[in-house]
């Protein structure tokens, strides 16, 4: 059990049966408010690619450390309104927005639902990781078996810190959250597929 940050594939995206996982109310309601602001729908979410572990094709980790350095390090680094953007949403698309979009719609944790757009959620994770030193090039990039939660959990992170000190590694759990939001709005742009909490 647990809160897992999950890539979704067409076939959940599009599926109206919300007991068994289907987010077609969602997909609709959003397409509707994009058209309402005159942006384009979102139609082009991909197939299902089944599980590959490290090919990056879809995306699977567990929210397990606390969030409390993390929430920190945001107020820290990042106005109120990009703090709420980072941490308020629900689903993640691959879609360009100058606001998050609310839609009456409850989700497992929250009342409705709130969608943000993934270059921009990647754009405040960039400047966290800038800000404690991430080292990008180290972390796991293909996320799609709990990869990075393991990374994180289970020693590589502490030899990392070791190998490659900086602030990044004074709060691990801080420095997880962190690559996982930055992670999960690259998978986004780079599969063109939602993301959302299950």
């Amino acid at each position: 059990m647990g809160i897992y940050l999950v890539s979704v594939a067409a076939q959940e995206w599009f599926d109206e049966d919300a007991e068994e996982g289907g987010k077609g109310a969602v997909a609709t309601a959003l397409n509707g408010e994009l058209g309402r602001r005159g942006l384009a729908t979102y139609e082009s979410v991909p197939e299902a690619a089944g599980l590959v572990r490290g090919s990056g094709l879809s995306f699977e980790e567990k929210l397990v450390p606390s969030m409390d350095g993390f929430g920190a390090l945001c107020r820290k680094h990042l106005a109120p309104g990009e703090v709420e953007l980072l941490l308020g949403w629900s689903v993640l698309v691959p879609v360009s927005l100058d606001e998050e979009i609310r839609l009456p719609l409850e989700t497992a944790y929250t009342d409705e639902t709130v969608v943000a757009g993934a270059p921009e959620v990647l754009a405040l994770a960039e400047r966290l990781a800038a800000a404690i030193g991430l080292p990008v090039d180290v972390i796991p990039e293909a996320c799609d078996n709990l990869d990075l939660t393991m990374w994180f959990l289970e020693g590589q992170a502490e030899g990392a810190a070791a190998a490659r000190p900086g602030p990044w590694g004074e709060d691990l759990d801080a420095a997880f959250y962190v690559a996982l939001y930055l992670r999960a709005a690259q998978h986004s742009l780079r599969r063109g597929c939602p993301m959302t909490y299950s």
